[in-house]
Order: C-alpha cells, then sequence, then structure tokens
C-alpha cells in the first residue's frame, strides 16, 4: 500500500513541533505520514492550503451540554454537534445533565447514546453524572465507557441533578479513586452562595455579587483536600475567579492530582462592559472584572490553568428572559460553541500568545486530562481530525449564522479573528449533510 486516501501539503501545520510546514497524509481515518512538505506522497486526494491558512488539529471540547434526550428543545445533538464542526471541533464530551434523564446510571447512559446514534456530525463522548444515592452505580458507568464524572457542590439548576456534600466528596473521590477515574467538580460553595445577596433585577453588579470569588476559591479548596486525602483525580470545571490559581499551583508542587479549565467568556468579556439587563451574559460561576480576567490569562500562560473549553449550555430564547433582563430568574449558560475558536484566538493574539498555544489549551490539553489517546494533535497513528484555520481574517458574529439551535450569544455583533474554512473527521469532511460521528467509549477512543 503505497498511495493514500488524502494528502494535505500544508506551508502551515501546528504539531508537536510547532508551527512548521509539512505534508500530512492519511489513510483508513488516520494520520499515516509526516512529511517535509516538498515530499512525494501520492493521495487519491490532495488539498494544498492556503498562504493564509494553518492546518490544525481537531478541536476537542469537553465541556458541552447537549441536553438530548429530555430538554432538546434547548439544543440537541445534531444542532450541537453542526455548530462543533462549524467552529473546528471535531470531538466533544457530553454533560450528565440538563438531559432527562440525567446520566447517573448505565439505563440513562444506554438512552442517551440512542437518543444520540446517527445524528452526530463530530465525535461524542459522555461524563457520567456523581449525585447522592448514585455511589454503587459508579463503576457500572466507569466499565460501560464514560469518561469520567461530574459533581456539583451547590444546587446545579435543574432538580433530578442534586449536589454533594463535603462527605460526599471524599466518599465518592475515594471510590473513584479505586478504579481510578476521574471526578470533575462544579466548585462553588453552597453556604458562601447562600450568605450572599440573592439575585434579582437587571443590576449585573447585583448578580455578581451573588457569587462572590470566595465561594469559588472556598469549594477549590475543598477539591484539592479531598484529592490529597483520598489520592484521587480531580479537575476543576469552568473557573473564574483568579483568587484560586496560586492554591492550584501549590497543590500540583505538592502532588496532588488536579486539573483546571477555564472558558472563552472569561477569557473575553469583563463586568465593567455588560449592560444592565444582558441576561445573555448569565453563567455561573460569572463572568468577572477585567482585572481578574486577566490573571485568568497569566494562569493560562504560566500552565496553572491547563485547558479552554466552551461550557456550551444553551436554552430556550424565553427561559434568558431577555424581556425584562431579570438576571435573577433568568437561566445561566453560555451558547458559544461555534465560536470558541475564534473568540479565544482574538483574545490570545492580542496578548503575545501564537496557535500553538491555543492548540496545547483546546485540543491537546482536553484530549490528554478526558484519556482521549488518539485525538488532540497531528500525530502518527491518530485520528486523522483537522481544522483549516484561517487567522487573519476577521468577521463579525451574526447568530443567524450559528448551527446552535437558538440564535442567542453574548457574542452577537462581536468582531473576531480567524475563521474556519474547514473540518475534517477522521480523513473525510464535515459538510453537515450526513452526520458521520462516532459515538466514543473511554479506553477505545
Amino acid at each position: 500500500m503505497t498511495g493514500f486516501d488524502l494528502v494535505f501539503r500544508a506551508p502551515r501545520v501546528v504539531t508537536a513541533a510547532g508551527e512548521v510546514a509539512r505534508c500530512i497524509a492519511v489513510r483508513d481515518g488516520r494520520v499515516a505520514a509526516i512529511e517535509p512538505l516538498a515530499a512525494d506522497l501520492p493521495g487519491e486526494e490532495t488539498i494544498g492550503l492556503a498562504d493564509d491558512e494553518v492546518l490544525l488539529p481537531g478541536l476537542v471540547d469537553t465541556h458541552v451540554h447537549v441536553n438530548e434526550p429530555g430538554r432538546t428543545e434547548w439544543e440537541g445533538f445534531a444542532s450541537a454537534t453542526r455548530a462543533a464542526a462549524a467552529g473546528g471541533i471535531t470531538t466533544i464530551i457530553d454533560m450528565p445533565l440538563n438531559s432527562v434523564p440525567p446520566t447517573v446510571d448505565v439505563a440513562a447512559l444506554e438512552t442517551k447514546r440512542k437518543a444520540a446514534q446517527g445524528q452526530v456530525h463530530v465525535d461524542v463522548g459522555f461524563w457520567g453524572g456523581a449525585i447522592p444515592g448514585n455511589v454503587g452505580e459508579l463503576r457500572g458507568l466507569h466499565d460501560a465507557g464514560v469518561f469520567g464524572f461530574k459533581c456539583f457542590l451547590l444546587h446545579s439548576g435543574v432538580d433530578e441533578f442534586p449536589q454533594l456534600s463535603a462527605a460526599e466528596l471524599d466518599q465518592y473521590l475515594e471510590v473513584l479513586a479505586g478504579f481510578p477515574a476521574l471526578l470533575l467538580v462544579h466548585a462553588e460553595d453552597s453556604q458562601a452562595v447562600a450568605r450572599a445577596p440573592a439575585p434579582h433585577g437587571e443590576r449585573y453588579a447585583d448578580f455578581l455579587r451573588s457569587r462572590p470569588r470566595g465561594s469559588e476559591n472556598v469549594a477549590v479548596a475543598e477539591v484539592i483536600e479531598s484529592a490529597r486525602w483520598t489520592g484521587g483525580r480531580v479537575h476543576v470545571l469552568h473557573l473564574s475567579s483568579s483568587d484560586a490559581l496560586p492554591m492550584l499551583a501549590s497543590a500540583r508542587r505538592e502532588g496532588v492530582a488536579v486539573s483546571v479549565e477555564t472558558c472563552p467568556h472569561y477569557l473575553t468579556f469583563d463586568a465593567e462592559t455588560i449592560a444592565d439587563g444582558a441576561t445573555q451574559f448569565k453563567c455561573c460561576p460569572p463572568i468577572r472584572e477585567a482585572e481578574n480576567r486577566e490573571k485568568l490569562w497569566r494562569g493560562l500562560g504560566e500552565g496553572v490553568i491547563d485547558l479552554v473549553v466552551s461550557d456550551h449550555s444553551p436554552c430556550t430564547p424565553e427561559l434568558k428572559r431577555l424581556d425584562i433582563g431579570d438576571f435573577g430568574v433568568a437561566w445561566g449558560g453560555i451558547a458559544s460553541l461555534q465560536l470558541s475558536l475564534p473568540a479565544v484566538w482574538t483574545a490570545a493574539r492580542a496578548r503575545g500568545h501564537r496557535l500553538v498555544d491555543v492548540v496545547r489549551w483546546m485540543a491537546e490539553r482536553p484530549a490528554e486530562v478526558a484519556g482521549l489517546r488518539r485525538k488532540g494533535g497531528i500525530a502518527l497513528g491518530g485520528d486523522a481530525d483537522f481544522c483549516v484555520f484561517a487567522p487573519d481574517e476577521a468577521f463579525v458574529v451574526d447568530p443567524a449564522r450559528l448551527y446552535h439551535r437558538h440564535p442567542v450569544t453574548p457574542y452577537a455583533g462581536r468582531p473576531l479573528a480567524g475563521v474556519v474554512r474547514g473540518t475534517w473527521l477522521r480523513g473525510r469532511p464535515v459538510t453537515g449533510d450526513e452526520p458521520r460521528g462516532t459515538l466514543l467509549t473511554r479506553g477505545e477512543a
């Protein structure tokens, strides 16, 4: 076998060697050769990238709320994965809540897999849920192929996915350490939030006071100490408080197995410029001040923050309560799956970062944390998942051109840099005409 199914000739490719000129060949959905640009690699199809294009590995988003089944009117597998592909994302891992039933036992996992079957335009894996009373279900879900487990330390926003107490956090993490399996934690302290002023009205400043930095800081400290005591592996979700960065860095130096993510909205927006009544910006934990945002960027640049993922959590427009602009009653969640790459790149390059950094944060490290061995990079034997990206082309976000189910996003009207010109999954272009994605199982992906 001397020929290849597909060959990319790219003056700019982001690989483990950095940004280089390479010829990339694909056979049977895998990367089969990586050679100098001038190499004579014969392919059934050859694609030459333009001078303004860069070949990136397909991005990996490990924090997506698809919501199907049960709340498919909010979002579904077909629309979410089409949006992901349009944003250069070739793998997502779906969160266990907002769907009904939540993914807290094997039967619920099978229900979700059946709902997704035949609908996905990119590869999709699943997280399991850790809630009070399901400790006996964890091993079964693990063996059935979930990539890890998510829990909350305060009310999740939906009653069917209750929070773990401090004692349960220790108990569940000790059980998961025996497999071993990763525990993802929504780290806000319920008591700290309960003591804060209740969210109400149109003023964003009032909403921000209802979810203080201290609620995150206390919870992150609790998660670190639980991981230290149990020997378990933990991942802090959607960090918005920069105050927590020193203790995370310290815990890592001491050998605690903790990783951490943040999200494009925390790296893009700031509390000072969010208009009153603009509930499309509501999320929990909240978007904080510009000074806090810049410290998050420093944490990302220094490697304290491992990765950037969307936390795509859409709902129907009615639930955002844009009609009254009341942050106290609006659903908290940002819809941004398709825009993650240009949003992060726009802000990153303004701070002197390069595309190799963005690929590390949005492809390589998410894949490593989730245990996706063939994803996250352009490497021999890896899945031939690619994104052709034009980093210098600018556009203004038009919600009507987004593929997620409802055209509500805080990015509406925002100028961004970087256009995804094409996405390939296992060596085949994702056009939106035919869903060719695969449902992934831990250990096999």
